[in-house]
């Protein structure tokens, strides 16, 4: 047994002092063929250091091996050292039998360091060079597939399956196309595709996109039985309770889909997506109490997420809580970007709570948006008439009589003040 064995045998022993005298002698005394086993063994089990020795104690004898640098750029990358990465590959030529491997090395690297154009450019480069080379047709799929452009993905992924791929690196390669087509809205292509996966290959996230896209195809029991599933195999995969809840709300069980939401907080309970459409269901069973409670809970994880604020704004209304109204929505109406409901919301508090120039204010904030709503209208109308603002009463009541012509009461009150 060579020492670079008995390094290895040792290692997944834990014997850790010994492994490192085994290497030791590894180094001085087995051939370069062991040695080089020794150090891709070792990067695999993710001793960096030692692999990375290794392949610079063969470099230092075969100085022309680009392979090897290759390898040491791997280990550089993977230990944030990309300037001794670029190092390593800027020693490669274009003739040497290693530059395909460096551009890909290349193109990994320049992805960790965000820069996908560049990283882009060496992929194609290296598809010029070996369109057909199937580690190239991956790592080009797997690029556009990271970046969400599932359109220029698809074709490469296709091109592996007709080379006689099913699955490449430990992904099968059905499920990939399953998944960008389902990101692509193309429900029925993609559900087609997730049936193919292999039972090996059918992971959490494979289970998931089945049941989502089962979810939009309106295939509302495979898409409970799918995600139903899932949430027992890994109850911990937080993504699958919205659309499970949709899938029972789709089947009219809104009990369970607010039961199924409850759960999901638990697993995700900063999850403010979580509580606002439990705020949504519990409005369809008439809890209103749990209405506002999820909704506060929702605002409170994220104040920022204005459709939350809304809708709190809204609930608070419709609970008569006009003060709370006012101190929620103060702070926020001051933004650039503002949801012109929040004006009207703002000027029916403030009539409520008799301050009734700023009700004005927010009032003429809110009606270049709401000429066409009777109700706000409505509303306004009989705030100018309390304030006494005739002119601005008359012009808006005649706007909403125009809009609900058989509004007895509002159409007599036009003729009262136009006489």
């Amino acid at each position: 047994m060579s020492y670079s064995e008995t390094m290895l045998d040792q290692l997944s022993g834990g014997q850790l002092d010994d492994a490192k005298k085994s290497f030791a002698l590894a180094l001085r005394n087995d051939d370069d063929d062991t040695l080089y086993s020794l150090a891709e063994e070792l990067y695999g089990l993710g001793f960096l250091n030692q692999s990375r020795r290794t392949y610079l104690k063969l470099l230092e004898k075969y100085p022309d091996e680009d392979q090897l640098r290759t390898a040491l750029a791997d280990i550089a990358i993977d230990e944030g050292e990309s300037d001794e990465a670029l190092s390593y590959l800027d020693q490669i030529n274009e003739d040497s039998p290693a530059y395909l491997e460096s551009l890909l090395v290349a193109a990994d690297l320049y992805q960790t360091q965000e820069l996908f154009e560049v990283s882009e450019r060496k992929l194609l480069n290296a598809y010029e060079i070996a369109p057909d080379e199937p580690v190239v047709l991956f790592a080009l799929a797997e690029f556009y597939y990271m970046m969400g452009q599932y359109e220029q993905a698809i074709p490469y992924y296709f091109d592996l399956i007709k080379s006689g791929e099913t699955t490449f690196a430990q992904v099968d390669l059905a499920g990939r196309i399953g998944t960008a087509e389902a990101q692509r809205g193309h429900f029925e292509q993609a559900l087609g595709y997730l049936e193919q996966v292999k039972p090996e290959f059918q992971t959490s996230d494979v289970k998931f996109q089945t049941g989502f896209t089962q979810l939009q195809l309106k295939q509302t029991k495979d898409a409970i039985e799918t995600l139903e599933n899932l949430r027992e195999e890994d109850p911990q995969y937080a993504t699958l309770y919205q659309p499970l809840a949709q899938a029972y709300q789709q089947d009219n069980d809104e009990e369970q889909a607010l039961q199924t939401l409850k759960e999901g907080m638990g697993v995700d309970e900063y999850n403010e997506n979580l509580y606002e459409y439990a705020a949504d269901v519990a409005s369809h069973l008439d809890e209103e109490q749990l209405v506002g409670e999820y909704l506060l809970d929702a605002y409170q994880i994220n104040p920022e997420n204005l459709s939350i604020v809304l809708k709190y704004s809204n609930w608070l209304l419709k609970q008569n809580q006009y003060s709370a109204n006012v101190e929620l929505l103060k702070p926020i109406i001051e933004q650039d970007e503002v949801d012109p409901q929040m004006y009207w919301n703002l000027a029916i508090s403030y009539q409520h709570t008799e301050k009734l120039e700023l009700a004005g204010q927010y009032f003429e904030a809110a009606q270049p948006f709401f000429t066409d709503q009777p109700d706000f209208l409505r509303q306004a109308t009989y705030y100018y008439r309390e304030m006494g603002q005739f002119d601005q009463m008359l012009e808006t009541l005649r706007k909403y009589v125009a809009l609900v012509p058989d509004d007895a009461e509002m159409a007599l009150m036009l003729e009262d003040y136009e006489i």
